[in-house]
């Protein structure tokens, strides 16, 4: 026989090293015969034929081996074996074997050791055991062996491996197991300690059990083991009502049991000792796991404001999305049953939606309109066909105002409530100075109120009354626009007039009004607080222990706007109807927390993320909490540093009007609001997120805004292309133009860029006209602020006096659209405009009814094509996402901007870039959080990047004098940084520790994946 063969044989069958069991093999083999001897060793037997002959043989020798048998096997071996069919006999031999009582105690231990490893290793176990009655046989030995734990453990161990199979759990249920179970685990003791550590929890977690009697056992143990020696038992316990509390009946068991508050009672207990984080946190999933799911306190998930689309012809692919019938009325109406269109292609992003068709990642230029029909975008181009005569001034047309002094309308400031018998106090009636001493009169403060629109609809003017000695009230403002060159308040309120919102907002925030000056300070990304998460989640939990200690008051709802919010003067006052705001209801559940909930995107039931806020009323000096509660991505940067941001008012008045971030114990976790499947894209057992921060204020009777990122509105916009369009030379050619106007009847501004030609010459002009365009466009989606701040840096820097920028504006023709969705930013919506559909998912075939902006913006792109001038460069602007930012072609992302610009209209360098709504971890910027200082620097630092760009890609060198220019790299004021850095990829577990994923009675085996969620829970037990 060959020697290796020998040597699989002797692992498998016993290991003659064993300490204190040196027993011989021949010895096993003396009451063989020679026979069977020579025909195990005969020439040609496989390693395995002599194994499995072996255990024949030991089935013969029941009682000659019963002496010191001890079987090891494990890893590859184990397989091999149970390929050979070793488990059948193994089985075989262990009923046979106890076929006459009483069966030999040392041969059941050692059948018994060998099964449990066995066991794991095959597959149809449970099923093998089942037909070969071996179920009963273990079952029986423990029954008559509950004290001798030298046989129970390897017993206890086949019984774990049998209940991995349902039919098996179900029939051992049946026969008993579970009262032999509870008659082994007992109350306290320290007599069974290593069993129960390693073996009979674990079987027990398999089985279908007592809760009543686990959550007992565990309150006795918790209660006796004071010097926490036995934590592993304790964890072994949860661990097996975890396991119970995987269906549905357990989780009902818990919580009739009370084992809700028997867990959080015996949490709270282990809080104090670091050690006990184990049990804490499994008792933590336990209750998340069973918390009973409720809807939103809301009457619907649709948004509170409807915006009526303009007709749809039927058959076409939105008419498809909205399931609207052939036929269909004039106008479309999203209603609650039809208010959500499966956005697949955003919802797939993972390996598998990368493009690999080689076909498909080439450029493919379509001609889907006639160019008789692209001529009408000459318009916007008109800077081709001028003749630039240079004798007389030049006169760059710019879409005038609709706003002059005739239009102005007045402006009042009201109570924080206002009251009927009051009467308004007119801005225009009011002088504006600063204090110098930079201190504010606390009485003014408190009597300010929200900047109002009077007469917004009607155009009706209001004469409004002076104060007592008829003097002028007066309204004192930081002087932002010595601090800020393209903030103006006066011509902010001119632009608001002229801004059109669904909900006809009529007051204005203040922060939009002041401005903001970015601080000087740095601000460095929060560190998280050891605990936090689970600090939150017991603090949800508490409210289902202790509900009598809920106030659960509504002080905002916008769902019911005519119902008067009864107020005591203890809770605070929120606000959102102003341009950009989010907020549709806050509930008052402690004295100093509340709940608040975000309003969906007009015309459909999800996308909330983004928020913008009043509070007023506060309290200086108190920590008061705020939850919002439903957030939908299953991420956020929240958890890891970002916070959120704050503008006070008094603060600004203090002469610190300054975007600041705030907020301590913030944590994003999921919650036990459920959502509806319509709204998780078909999905059932979704949950909403919290985002939960803690603000203590600094001032009495203070307003302040709370913000998801750095405001920036759509009157913001309009103002700032007013300042600069003051700001262009002579040597600067801008031009202003309306695109098309929206759904919602506002304008889409277009800009244009360059430098004057040097002369009239034919030279001069031809350059000009030779220059290559680039294309740039941001805020597609309305919550990605951040994309509006690093696009103003660019502007300011297309416009500024500087070398560069002259040398790039000679470099380049520039069309800008620097807010494609101005209905999504004014209505506070996240992703969406008013079609309920995200813009940047409609590049590949946009209606030109429902999504104007982009229609126009891809015709546009197209006659530039088919007149021979394909821009250079093509970037839109966005937010920076950590689990799909990609330069590759993905599937879900075919029909986007970067995409169908570089495929359909050939733009090689067609790009998305993206800013971090958080902070840096790499850079200068190091641990710090983004500003908007850093955000506009981005923008700069862009322009500086096409410079050198145009540097290696153009074949003719500019003019000479400006040659040196390009070189931006031996400039003295280089603001590019050219030390080569890794790309920012920022390892973020955004763990909420939940599997509601895997409850088999709330997932849906057909449902498409979420279309928020980037990533799932990899670890249940770091709830820190």
């Amino acid at each position: 026989m060959p020697l290796y063969c020998w040597n699989v044989f002797l692992i498998i069958v016993i290991e003659t090293h064993q300490l204190n069991h040196g027993w011989c093999v021949k010895s096993m083999f003396g009451h063989v015969s020679e026979k069977t001897c020579r025909e195990v060793t005969s020439k040609g037997s496989g390693g395995m034929e002599v194994i499995l002959s072996s255990l024949e043989v030991l089935m013969t020798l029941i009682t000659s081996v019963s002496s010191q048998l001890k079987l090891k096997c494990g890893g590859r071996r184990t397989g091999v074996f149970v390929s050979k069919g070793g488990t059948a006999i193994l089985l075989q031999l262990l009923v046979s074997s106890s076929k006459d009582p009483p069966a030999n105690e040392e041969l059941m231990l050692h059948i018994h050791s060998l099964l449990s490893k066995v066991g794991l290793k095959d597959r149809k176990f449970g099923v093998k055991a089942h037909l070969n009655g071996a179920l009963n046989v273990t079952l029986n030995l423990v029954k008559h062996n509950l004290q001798n734990y030298k046989l129970l453990l390897p017993c206890l161990q086949v019984l774990r491996v049998y209940s991995s199979n349902l039919v098996n759990a179900v029939s051992l249920g049946k026969s008993g197991a579970l009262e032999i179970m509870f008659e082994i685990i007992g109350p306290f003791g320290k007599k069974s300690t290593t069993l129960l550590k390693y073996v009979m929890l674990p079987s027990i977690t398999a089985l279908l059990g007592y809760l009543p009697t686990l959550l007992a056992i565990y309150q006795d143990w918790h209660r006796n083991d004071t010097r926490h020696c036995h934590v592993v038992i304790r964890k072994s316990i949860l661990g097996c009502i975890k396991n119970l509390t995987n269906i549905k009946l357990g989780r009902k068991a818990l919580i009739d049991a009370n084992g809700m508050r028997i867990l959080y009672n015996t949490s709270t207990e282990c809080l104090p000792v670091r050690t006990l984080d184990p049990l804490v946190n499994t008792s933590s999933l336990i209750m998340r796991k069973c918390f009973p799911k409720n809807r939103l306190p809301l009457p619907t998930i649709k948004s509170v404001f409807h915006h009526l689309l303009p007709h749809i012809p039927a058959g076409g692919p939105v008419a498809q999305l909205y399931n609207q019938p052939p036929g269909g009325k004039t106008h479309l109406f999203i209603n609650q049953k039809t208010d959500f269109i499966i956005d697949v292609c955003y919802a797939l992003q993972n390996d598998d939606d990368i493009e690999t068709d080689i076909r498909k990642l080439r450029p493919i230029q379509v001609n889907t309109r006639p160019f008789d029909e692209l001529r009408a975008y000459e318009y916007f181009c008109r800077e081709f066909s001028e003749n630039f005569e240079l004798h007389r001034p030049i006169i760059i047309p710019t879409t005038p105002s609709s706003l002059g002094p005739q239009n102005r309308r007045p402006l009042r400031e009201d109570l924080l409530t206002p009251k009927s018998d009051e009467s308004p106090l007119e801005l225009d009636s009011i002088s504006i100075s600063k204090r110098p001493e930079g201190t504010a009169d606390p009485d003014l403060v408190c009597s300010l109120g929200r900047l109002v629109l009077d007469a917004g609809v009607n155009g009706d003017s209001v004469d409004g009354p002076q104060e007592e000695g008829g003097e002028q009230a007066v309204l004192e403002v930081p002087d932002t626009a010595a601090l800020l060159p393209l903030h103006d308040p006066d011509l902010y309120l001119e632009m608001v007039k002229s801004t059109r919102s669904v909900p006809a907002y009529t007051e204005v925030a203040y922060p939009d009004y002041f401005g903001h000056v970015a601080p000087n300070l740095r601000e460095p990304i929060l560190e998280r607080v050891y605990g936090v998460q689970r600090t939150k989640i017991f603090q949800d939990i508490e409210r289902l222990i202790h509900s009598s200690d809920i106030l659960d008051k509504v002080v905002y709802d916008l769902d019911n706007q005519s119902c008067p919010v009864i107020d005591n003067g203890e809770s605070l006052k929120f606000n959102s109807k102003f341009e950009s705001g989010n907020l549709r209801k806050a509930v008052q559940v402690r004295k100093f927390e509340y709940d608040l909930i975000l309003n969906s995107d007009i015309n459909s039931n999800h996308y909330h993320q983004w928020f913008y806020f009043e509070v007023g009323n506060m309290r200086p000096g108190v920590r008061y909490q705020f939850n919002i509660i439903n957030c939908e991505k299953s991420n956020s940067q929240f958890n890891y540093g970002m916070q959120v941001l704050m503008y006070s008012v008094q603060g600004a008045i203090n002469g610190s009007p300054h975007w600041v971030r705030t907020g301590s114990d913030i944590c994003y976790y999921k919650n036990h609001f459920s959502r509806s499947s319509i709204a998780a894209g078909g999905q059932k057992g979704k949950s909403y997120f919290t985002l939960t921060f803690t603000v203590t204020f600094q001032h009495k009777d203070d307003v302040c805004y709370f913000a998801y990122h750095y405001p920036y509105t759509c009157s913001m916009l309009k103002m700032h292309l007013q300042k600069l369009s003051a700001l262009r030379t002579a040597q600067i050619y801008y031009r202003q133009d309306d695109l098309c106007e929206t759904l919602g009847g506002n304008s889409c501004p277009l800009l244009t860029i360059t430098a004057m030609p040097e002369s009239s010459s034919n030279d001069h002009i031809s350059q000009f006209k030779s220059r290559p365009v680039v294309f740039l466009s941001a805020r597609v989606h309305p919550g990605e602020t951040n994309s509006s701040w690093v696009m103003k840096g660019t502007l300011e820097f297309l416009m500024s006096c500087s070398p560069q920028a002259q040398s790039l504006r000679e470099s380049y023709i520039f069309k800008i659209i620097p807010m494609l969705n101005p209905d999504g930013v004014i209505n506070g919506n996240h992703r969406c405009s008013l079609s309920g559909e995200d813009l940047n998912r409609q590049w590949q075939s946009p209606n030109a009814e429902l999504h104007p902006t982009i229609y126009h913006a891809k015709s546009l792109l197209q006659y530039l094509r088919a007149t021979g001038r394909t821009p250079l460069v093509f970037c839109d602007y966005h937010v920076f996402s950590v689990s799909s930012c990609s330069f590759v072609v993905e599937c879900s992302k075919e029909a986007t901007a970067r995409v169908v610009v570089w495929r359909e209209i050939g733009v090689q360098r067609s790009y998305t870039m993206e800013s971090t709504l958080c902070g840096c971890d790499q850079g200068k910027y190091k641990g710090l959080q983004i500003g908007t200082s850093e955000l506009e620097e981005m923008g700069a630092q862009f322009c500086l990047a096409l410079l050198r760009l145009r540097r290696f890609t153009s074949p003719l060198e500019l003019h000479n004098h400006n040659s040196h220019l390009l070189d931006t790299e031996n400039t003295e004021n280089d603001l590019i940084d050219t030390q080569d850095e890794p790309a920012f990829l920022e390892e973020v577990d955004y763990s909420a520790e939940s599997n509601d994923e895997n409850d088999p009675d709330l997932q849906d085996n057909h449902a498409l994946p979420d279309p928020n969620s980037d990533s799932e829970y990899s670890r249940q037990d770091s709830l820190n």
